[in-house]
């Protein structure tokens, strides 16, 4: 009985020490966002960006216009991106984020490409399979995610890449990559 009672003692001891509230949450950020500016004078340097002085932000610095005007779609691809990054919308800088609008006229393409700055960072393409012109609005995981477009960069490199090297990575005859070169050249020209 005296060890039943001695348990049940430590137990109510114990009790209250097992069950206090306890919380946990990340500490409040040292400033709620670092718009970007180009003034070399400016004191704090953030994620590639020099930060405005927050007493000079203005709404401006968070609006970026034009997103609701089609992009014109007359291209050999029939499709055409507008880019917002920090680069053209200062309130982006270092919130990691950033977007596109692609529009694309009937069976537009936006080619093959990777985003060597984001975390789509693998190739894809977009491709308008409706009979009428399509947009659309993509997020990406960086405040400036830059794009490289594969067919460029592989067929108008400069200096090319040898014939001989492309036909047999690709696995085609050199009149193949003869001929993609000269349909892709005219993006470094």
């Amino acid at each position: 009985m005296a060890l039943a009672l001695k348990f049940f003692v430590i137990n109510i001891a114990i009790m209250p020490l097992a069950s206090s509230p306890s919380t946990a949450s990340d500490p409040s950020p040292l400033q709620d966002f670092c718009v970007a500016v180009n003034d070399s004078k400016a004191t704090v340097f953030v994620n590639g960006k020099i930060c405005k002085d927050p007493k000079l932000v203005t709404a401006d610095d968070f609006f970026r216009p034009g997103l609701n005007v089609p992009g014109n779609t007359s291209n050999q691809f029939g499709s055409v991106v507008t880019a917002v990054n920090v680069n053209n919308l200062p309130g982006l800088n270092t919130l990691g984020i950033s977007l596109a609008r692609v529009d694309f006229a009937r069976r537009g393409l936006n080619p093959p490409h990777t985003h060597p700055r984001g975390t789509e960072g693998l190739i894809h393409f977009q491709l308008n399979v409706g009979k009428t012109n399509a947009i659309a609005f993509a997020g990406l995981s960086s405040q400036n995610p830059g794009a490289i477009t594969i067919v460029n960069t592989v067929f108008g490199s400069d200096p090319p890449i040898n014939d001989v090297v492309l036909a047999k990575a690709f696995q085609v005859g050199k009149k193949t990559i003869d001929h993609l070169q000269e349909q892709f050249w005219w993006d470094n020209n």
